[in-house]
């Protein structure tokens, strides 16, 4: 089993438009979830789907959802880092990472996928996911930047003075028999002071920002049409399942 903690370099390390591509070209279920996605019925959705793509009785699926306000722990979370116990529930996540928030106006995408048709290389995955986010921010005139030493995507904002940069999503994801789980969840109108309960991903000098933050404002529905076809570009085809209701559905 690995966990998606390491860090990676500013440099992409694999091709990922052609390594994480199926070579059988099977699409990926494309599923969006209505209202808001209760955290432990999402784990234990994500947990089935996943064992059963290991055991071959059902395929990937790619998840979006919004939570209600929460935060999570990944397996590296310091309790000194949850500054605001009570705020929200708070949730073992079970991924790689620290603390992080997940609330309404952030999108949520949780990526079922079985890395034995896809280059069984974890390091290439996360890269992968960076680039997708990068380029679905980009399809908004939002520039996304990889960091040395630091996962997930950034934002540089000079408006704020020399130096500061601000986290725009987040990575934490989970492999079990080369199949993975969770994902990556992106700000695009969350209430950015939920986050002031905990230090982010355990990073206390830099902030976190959305695309209102930054001034763009945009439907959810717009920003799930710029990811699929982000994913598509990336991972390949993808088709909206018969029903959307079960992310456990075969």
């Amino acid at each position: 089993m690995a966990l998606l903690t390491e860090a990676l370099t500013s440099e992409p390390i694999c091709d990922t438009g052609t390594k994480l591509m199926r070579a059988d070209g099977v699409p990926v279920d494309w599923t969006i979830a209505d209202g808001l996605t209760p955290y432990p019925e999402a784990l234990t959705a994500m947990r089935a789907r996943a064992a059963a793509i290991a055991e071959g009785t059902a395929g990937e699926q790619v998840w979006l959802v919004e939570h209600p306000p929460l935060y999570t722990a990944g397996t590296s979370a310091s309790p000194a880092d949850l500054l605001a116990p009570n705020r929200f529930p708070v949730y073992d996540a079970g991924r790689g990472g620290q603390y992080t928030y997940h609330g309404p106006g952030q999108r949520v995408v949780y990526f079922m996928l079985d890395l034995r048709q896809r280059g069984r290389d974890v390091r290439c995955l996360v890269q992968g996911l960076e680039g997708l986010i990068i380029d679905t921010l980009a399809a908004f005139n939002i520039k996304g930047e990889r960091r040395e030493g630091r996962i997930g995507v950034w934002v540089a904002r000079p408006d704020k003075g020399p130096g500061r940069e601000d986290k725009i999503a987040a990575i934490g994801g989970r492999v079990s028999r080369w199949v993975t789980f969770h994902g990556i969840a992106i700000n695009v109108m969350p209430t950015l002071s939920h986050f002031d309960g905990i230090v982010p991903c355990g990073i206390i000098d830099q902030g976190v920002t959305s695309f209102e933050d930054l001034g763009h404002l945009v439907s959810m529905a717009e920003v799930d049409s710029a990811l699929r076809a982000a994913f598509e570009r990336r991972f390949g085809a993808t088709a909206s399942p018969a029903s959307e209701a079960l992310v456990t559905a075969a």
